[in-house]
């Protein structure tokens, strides 16, 4: 079991403000007792923004080259990729995640940091812009600069990818940061916390804590706060952005999803069941990204439904450190109690059990574990066409023809991401742009980190990833000189 009793607050590990916080940290898989943690208060929150403030107005970080941060940034990856292993480890025990599914997370954690250092490479912290009327009389400088004291709120569902999706942006830009993490994830995070400390920050830069909602409210409404950048539900975030806006705090937010797939009539089944065991339910269908809209075409529906049933029957579901588990339990018991729920809401709409159901698998009783579900002959007016359920639930949705396909995908407060699958490909490009989502994904290609990642609607406000999603960490200053 272990045992971390103390907060990294400012670059120092240091006894909590309250040291009755101390919360047992248990296994999704068969609730046996992980290890305690020590859990932020708001007096913590005040120390942590205190030593932030003091290293963002004092220095150094902030007055440090792009070329020095990139250095510690690249320094961190390489200790993580290290220790890729036991990342993968402290992130599946806690969370349930298959363990295929964060050993396989851990090359993207890289990809994810060398998209942002190629971006700030070639960003162009300070240039001179070219006058558009050759009359004037002055040159005009812009310069990118950190904006100040960062809280980045993070949820629990890929805490890792979540941190670096902040983290290194904010870092690479000059910022300082509070991280709040979730509470469940607090011995995954406090190895987070070490590697960072072991690449070289200064004093101040950084600190993580795990806290409640109360407290993470407390550190968001912070005097000392300048910028606030969120992943979470869309509720959470609409509170966040009310915070911000009386406030006046730059603010980012990538909120929930209810991604479609469309399947064209075209598409080769096999290749496409293949692709949404992990486009629709990967990491316990735990993820924003996930498509579990399926859209088929009228004169293929039964053939999908079919496909869709067989592929999610052939999923092993168990122990998440089982090397044939592809599905593990979910995060915690209100997780479990809120899937099997939507599923009972999905028999009262009156759509059609496929497979699965609202019991719990057989000899998982322990654990926070539901069965993989399908529903068919889902209007897209359901509940659960249109309420992001967070699990391993799919409904597949028919459609006339690929106007009509759009339209339901469209017909969403959500426009996170999204996938579509066919043999042309150019074809499932044109379709592809008429979706009203801040990405998509085409026969299972896989996630860009050089691009920019947020979502429209309600998915969210602002992007990550990348040139633009550095470009959120700084403010433009404008200087004009004579010459």
């Amino acid at each position: 079991m272990t045992v971390r009793d103390k907060l990294y607050v400012g670059g120092a590990w240091v006894a909590p403000s309250d040291p009755s916080l101390l919360l047992d940290i248990r296994s999704p898989h068969d609730q046996s007792l992980l290890g305690r943690a020590a859990q932020a208060a708001p007096a913590d929150i005040d120390a942590a923004v205190a030593a932030a403030r003091e290293a963002f107005d004092q220095g150094p970080w902030p007055y440090t080259t792009p070329e020095e941060r990139q250095a510690v940034v690249r320094r961190y990856d390489e200790l993580r990729a290290a220790r890729a292993d036991e990342v993968a480890h402290a992130i599946s025990v806690e969370n349930g995640s298959a363990g295929w599914f964060t050993k396989a997370g851990q090359p993207f954690l890289t990809r994810q940091v060398k998209a942002y250092l190629k971006a700030a490479e070639e960003f162009g912290w300070e240039e001179i812009v070219e006058p558009s009327d050759e009359s004037v009389a002055f040159d005009t400088i812009v310069r990118r600069e950190a904006i100040g004291v960062v809280a980045a709120v993070i949820p629990w569902n890929s805490p890792f990818s979540a941190a670096t999706a902040k983290l290194v942006p904010a870092l690479l830009a000059g910022n300082t940061v509070v991280l709040k993490v979730s509470p469940e994830n607090s011995l995954s995070m406090a190895l987070l916390a070490d590697l960072w400390h072991e690449a070289g920050l200064p004093e101040g830069v950084l600190s993580v804590l795990p806290a409640d909602r109360e407290t993470s409210e407390y550190l968001v409404s912070h005097p000392g706060i300048d910028k606030i950048s969120f992943t979470g539900s869309t509720g959470a975030g609409r509170r966040i952005g009310s915070i911000a806006g009386d406030h006046l705090k730059r603010f980012g937010l990538e909120l929930g999803g209810k991604s479609a797939a469309v399947i064209l009539e075209d598409a080769d089944l096999d290749t496409v069941m293949q692709g949404l065991r992990f486009a629709s339910l990967g990491n316990n269908g735990e993820a924003c990204i996930l498509q579990s809209r399926v859209l088929a075409p009228r004169s293929r529906y039964e053939e999908v439904v079919e496909a869709a049933k067989a592929m999610v029957e052939s999923l092993k579901v168990g122990d998440p450190a089982a090397p044939d588990t592809f599905i593990g339990p979910m995060f915690r018991r209100d997780q479990q109690q809120r899937v099997m729920d939507y599923i009972n809401i999905g028999i009262e709409e009156g759509a059609r059990l496929v497979t699965g159901g609202p019991q719990i698998p057989e000899g998982l009783e322990k654990g926070n574990y539901v069965t993989p579900t399908v529903f068919a002959d889902v209007d897209n007016s359901m509940r659960i066409a249109q309420e992001e359920i967070f699990g391993p639930v799919l409904v597949v949705i028919a459609y006339e023809d690929e106007d009509d396909a759009v339209r339901i995908a469209n017909d969403s407060e959500y426009g996170l991401s999204g996938g579509v699958w066919g043999t042309d490909t150019e074809h499932a490009l044109s379709v592809a742009r008429r979706l009203r989502t801040g990405g998509v994904i085409i026969n299972g290609a896989g996630n860009s980190f050089d691009g920019p990642f947020g979502g429209y609607k309600a998915s969210g406000i602002g992007r990550e990833y990348g040139k633009v999603g550095l470009t959120g960490y700084v403010e433009h200053k404008t200087i004009t000189r004579t010459r």
